[in-house]
């Protein structure tokens, strides 16, 4: 019998116990024995769960039992979690994990950790919920050159932006309405302000260029100003805008953001709605990859703890196949306004603007909305030009947004 345990016993350990033992047919079956929950780590006790026996409050005990190959751990936040992952690898026991804030945090010194100790450290939960990316990005796509990953890498926002584009609703009232569906927290500002897609960003970027950035230093803007006149915007122009965690290579150093875009239709991800997500991988031979699914919640997350956990027991992963990153320092790091893609600025004015703002952005693309306004979609070009070329003009953008293609 294969012996693991289990640190927090939240949404996803308990997510993850169910997925265990609901599925122990196939599990054994996978890894040619039973998986055990031998342990589980939490605070509190839980008296009516049947492993409820199994509850311990000292990581100790868990550290020093030989019979506890695998940890899994679901705390959320940094400390403790960090801190009882070392204390686990240097024991000499894989750690499986969904804490992306301790992946893109302290990731680099973790999988360096992982290697020493002949064991693995893997976190295909950290990103998109159930949905399988790092894996891919690992594995199936090793052969190819990745030139770029966006993607909606949070549901809360995604649901938000896609009740303001349907119903016409407002920022405000949707929240309270994602609140109120166990969606978002009843302080939001992680998903709303972006900082929950920038640590995903962060882990992405890692896996595609070796570099692991800091996630409060990327550029990262939320969706707390975006308006109806945004979403209505996009809607008109045949698109939605759409929170996007972006990174790609630019002159040899690591781009990586997280901004509202405007997608239009011809993008998969512009028809990613509600709490789900969506993954584009560009890469060099492939072309372009699309991984969608359920982005969060129990069992999507839990699946995919328990799918590293049988990664791990049934000798399909070793320390060999963890990737290597080291921590980015500023020569690394790409300034965001290299970004060179096209953009959406709303003017307000009469033709004669019109005209003027598109020779400026290098464009023919156009269209004339209500109350005497107007938007131009530049050509391809760097934030810091495109800028540039609106300011020559002398004109002012009521609204701008980068466009996804």
């Amino acid at each position: 019998m294969l012996q693991i345990a289990l640190l927090g016993f939240g949404v996803v350990g308990n997510g993850t116990a169910e997925v265990i033992l609901q599925n122990q047919k196939q599990i054994a079956a996978y890894c040619g024995d039973e998986v055990n929950i031998k342990y589980i780590l939490d605070l509190r006790d839980f008296p009516e769960h049947p492993l409820g026996n199994r509850v311990v409050h000292d990581i100790k005990i868990i550290l020093d039992d030989p019979e506890v190959t695998l940890v899994a751990e679901m705390m959320g936040g940094s400390h403790p979690a960090y801190d009882f992952t070392c204390a686990a690898l240097k024991a000499g026991k894989h750690v499986v994990t969904s804490n992306k804030e301790v992946v893109a945090t302290f990731g680099a010194e973790l999988l360096d950790l992982a290697r020493e100790n002949h064991v693995s450290y893997l976190f295909e939960a950290s990103v998109g919920g159930g949905i399988p990316i790092i894996r891919p990005m690992q594995t199936d796509l090793a052969s190819n050159e990745i030139l770029a990953v966006s993607g909606i890498l949070n549901g809360t926002t995604n649901f938000i932006l896609t009740k303001m584009k349907n119903e016409g609703a407002a920022f405000a009232d949707v929240l309270k309405l994602a609140q109120q569906k166990g969606y978002a927290e009843a302080n939001p500002a992680a998903d709303v302000e972006g900082l929950d897609a920038a640590r995903k960003i962060v882990i992405l970027a890692a896996l595609a260029f070796g570099k692991l950035l800091d996630p409060n230093k990327i550029s990262t803007t939320g969706i707390t100003g975006i308006t109806q006149e945004h979403t209505a915007l996009a809607d008109k122009l045949g698109g939605a805008v759409k929170l996007i965690g972006h990174t790609e290579k630019v002159d040899g150093r690591v781009l990586a953001l997280v901004s509202p875009f405007l997608v239009f239709s011809s993008n998969p991800i512009s028809h990613v709605d509600d709490v789900y997500n969506g993954i584009l991988v560009d890469t060099n031979m492939l072309g372009r990859a699309f991984f969608y699914g359920a982005g969060a919640g129990k069992l999507p997350t839990a699946s995919a703890v328990v799918a590293d956990i049988l990664d791990i027991l049934s000798g399909r992963s070793t320390d060999r196949r963890l990737p290597h990153w080291t921590v980015a320092d500023e020569a690394d790091i790409a300034d965001v306004a290299s970004l060179s893609c096209r953009r959406v600025y709303v003017f307000e004015g009469c033709p004669r603007c019109e005209a003027k703002a598109k020779t400026a952005l290098k464009t023919e693309d156009s269209v004339w909305l209500c109350d005497g306004k107007f938007a131009v979609i530049s050509s391809k070009m760097s934030a810091t030009n495109a800028d540039a070329a609106v300011t020559a003009t002398g004109l002012c953008p009521v609204l701008s947004l980068p466009v996804l293609e």
